[in-house]
């Protein structure tokens, strides 16, 4: 397929040299699309129906087979070979069941080792003598070893998982999922579908993921090109609202403030205080002739684009031509007959441009949160109401900067930017964005990525027991809500793919503490000796016990991450590079080579290794503002475990793990 694309000539089939453009540049991306990648097969299943797909279900029908994979290919006559995963006809792949065999007689499961087939399984699904049981070759393929990035798992894709993946493309979805349910991927796998079934309306409108921080993105970066889609833009929150360069940090009630709801409301306020009632007539002269607008007429036009509350930019640029729209009135019922190009002159004019400018002058968004942080006047006259004089306290700089750039802006300050910028000119909307590790975002910052599909869908994902920081969302319903999305279906994935039994009901120890309430994770996978917690007498101890762990999980294959609290980091490199282990940070590709990640305990979220060390955890609970936000972070960090995890300390497990 790829050679034959290679070898299209296009030199007599363009009408110019833009066309001929574009159409190289689709060619060379068709070509990127159908690029082999080695250790991934073309296929992973088969599908023998017992009556063709369409026909009529009659006894003696013939059937028809299928093999399913992560592309569709055809053959030199361009005939189907294999079905693309995300095809109508693969679908019985992921949901048929001996309840419903969807008129499947057999599924076939292909077992590979390094792109090699070496096994493949069969279910007569139509079969009741046969008896249901667990795939062996599934429960391999989620066990198998991660080194390097994400990997998709369209081979392993449970039926509750589908469901949410195909979920058409109108409506938002919520997923609240635990450790190792697969909610990252199975919004992942939702962009790839959606891109399948919908490609040009998304052509057009473009889709967006966003992730917690810049590893993360690393991490899941070849998964959606592994499944031949390259054009989905990836971004943090601090990206999409980058107006501005953040230099500075916010104290936690400062964050928290400037995070909360009611700020979108005061700099409403902020932004419209800007227009001012005409006092004086506005005269235009066109010749010799003078046409007045009496004051009053001009304040009912300002009060009428108010009173739409459209954008304020978008008022101000309308604004001239109300006014031009007000004296070809006037020319009119003198006898004139003016037509729209005078319109626009007399939109264009200098006393018309000067009585715009003063009744509605342009706004700049990061003078206007500048002046908000700075002028304890006009803070309070816009907070009325709505801050209390402390929370205005807390949310003015104490030493206001003299101007945009020497001010040390934080990440909440770009939020701000980013919602004032909103205000004056509306933000461009995605046809689809995907949000992963929502429960960490701020109200705020729901608005900023809210706009970014107004007019969209979104897939929204994450899992409340998991929010770490101090505006971490109570309620999916409250999010979605500033989400702009309070219509958004939420479906709960409690299935654990990923961390063993024995280590998920370890963790799950601390659900009362973090998230009273919340259902816990019931894991598919038993794997004993799975967890290890080794107590130590003393910090030197400590230090040689840890090194200890990381040999030993070396001693696996697979890659390792040794999970220590921020603060902590900086005191282990170097235990590590004299024991003679290299390591690398997060986000690096891990390779045969080179399998050992230092991961700080704010980076580990989103994150998985086969086994993984975690060094002193009452120093993880001890590195946050309060101790529920600890025992959250704690609950992330226990959780990255595929195959094993070994907990090791010195000072006195927290009381809630029940140390």
């Amino acid at each position: 397929m790829r050679e034959q694309v290679e070898s299209l000539d296009i030199r007599d089939v363009t009408a110019n040299w833009v066309n001929s453009l574009v159409l190289t540049a689709q060619i060379e991306d068709r070509i990127k699309a159908l690029a082999d990648l080695s250790h991934t097969p073309l296929f992973f299943g088969r599908l023998d129906y017992r009556h063709a797909p369409g026909s009529e279900l009659a006894e003696g029908a013939r059937g028809e087979q299928f093999y399913i994979g992560r592309r569709h290919v055809h053959d030199a006559d361009g005939d189907p070979m294999v079905i693309d995963w995300r095809a109508p006809v693969s679908q019985p792949f992921y949901r048929a069941s001996k309840k419903d065999p969807q008129d499947v007689a057999l599924r076939r499961r292909f077992g590979y080792t390094g792109g090699e087939l070496t096994a493949y399984e069969d279910e007569h699904l139509s079969d009741p003598a046969e008896v249901d049981s667990v795939s062996r070759l599934l429960q391999q393929e989620i066990e198998r070893p991660r080194v390097g990035p994400m990997r998709d798992i369209v081979a392993t894709i449970q039926p509750e998982q589908d469901e949410i993946v195909r979920s058409g493309l109108g409506g938002t979805v919520c997923v609240q999922g635990g450790p190792g349910t697969g909610k990252t991927a199975v919004g992942l796998h939702r962009v790839a579908y959606l891109l399948y079934a919908h490609r040009e309306r998304l052509a057009r409108t473009g889709t967006l993921v966003i992730g917690p921080n810049r590893s993360f993105l690393q991490y899941i970066e070849q998964v959606l090109p592994a499944l031949g889609e390259l054009e989905v833009r990836q971004s943090t929150v601090d990206d999409l609202v980058a107006h501005v360069e953040v230099r500075g940090a916010d104290s936690a009630g400062a964050a928290v403030l400037k995070g909360d709801a009611r700020l979108a409301e005061v700099l409403r306020r902020a932004v419209r205080a800007h227009v001012s009632m005409p006092t004086e007539a506005l005269v235009v002269v066109r010749g010799s002739r003078r046409w007045r607008v009496p004051a009053h007429e001009l304040a009912e036009i300002v009060r009428e684009l108010l009173d739409r509350d459209i954008r304020y930019g978008a008022a101000r640029e309308a604004l001239p031509q109300r006014i031009a729209h007000t004296v070809l009135v006037r020319m009119e019922q003198a006898g004139e007959a003016p037509d729209d190009r005078v319109q626009d002159a007399v939109a264009r004019n200098p006393a018309v441009k000067a009585a715009v400018k003063e009744i509605w002058p342009p706004v700049d968004p990061v003078k206007l949160v500048l002046r908000l942080l700075s002028d304890a006047e006009f803070l309070s006259a816009h907070a009325d109401g709505l801050l209390s004089v402390e929370e205005q306290n807390v949310l003015r700089w104490e030493r206001p900067p003299r101007g945009v750039r020497s001010a040390r802006w934080s990440a909440a300050d770009a939020v701000l930017i980013d919602e004032a910028a909103d205000l004056v000119e509306r933000t461009h909307s995605l046809g689809h964005v995907v949000l992963d590790e929502a429960q960490d975002l701020s109200p705020m910052q729901y608005r900023a990525v809210g706009r970014r599909c107004s007019t969209g869908s979104a897939t929204v994902l994450g899992d409340l027991a998991q929010g770490t920081t101090a505006w971490a969302t109570r309620s999916w319903a409250e999010a979605l809500c500033h989400l702009g999305k309070s219509d958004a279906v939420v479906e709960e994935l409690t299935a654990g793919f990923r961390v063993p039994r024995e280590v998920i009901a370890y963790a799950s120890r601390l659900l009362p503490s973090i998230s009273p309430g919340l259902a816990a994770v019931s894991s598919v996978r038993e794997a004993a000796g799975s967890l290890v917690v080794r107590a130590v007498d003393s910090p030197d101890e400590l230090a040689q016990a840890v090194v200890g762990a990381c040999l030993q999980a070396l001693e696996h294959e697979g890659s390792i991450g040794l999970i220590a609290a921020d603060a902590r980091i900086a005191v282990l490199a170097p235990v590590l590079a004299a024991a003679g282990l290299s390591c690398l940070s997060p986000g690096e590709e891990t390779t045969a080579e080179a399998r050992l990640t230092l991961v700080p305990a704010s980076l580990a979220k989103g994150l998985e290794y086969d086994y993984v060390v975690l060094e002193e955890p009452a120093a993880v609970v001890a590195g946050e503002p309060d101790e529920r936000t600890g025992l959250r972070r704690l609950y992330v960090c226990l959780t990255r475990a595929v195959s094993g995890l070994s907990v090791v300390h010195a000072a006195p497990l927290p009381d809630a793990l029940g140390g």
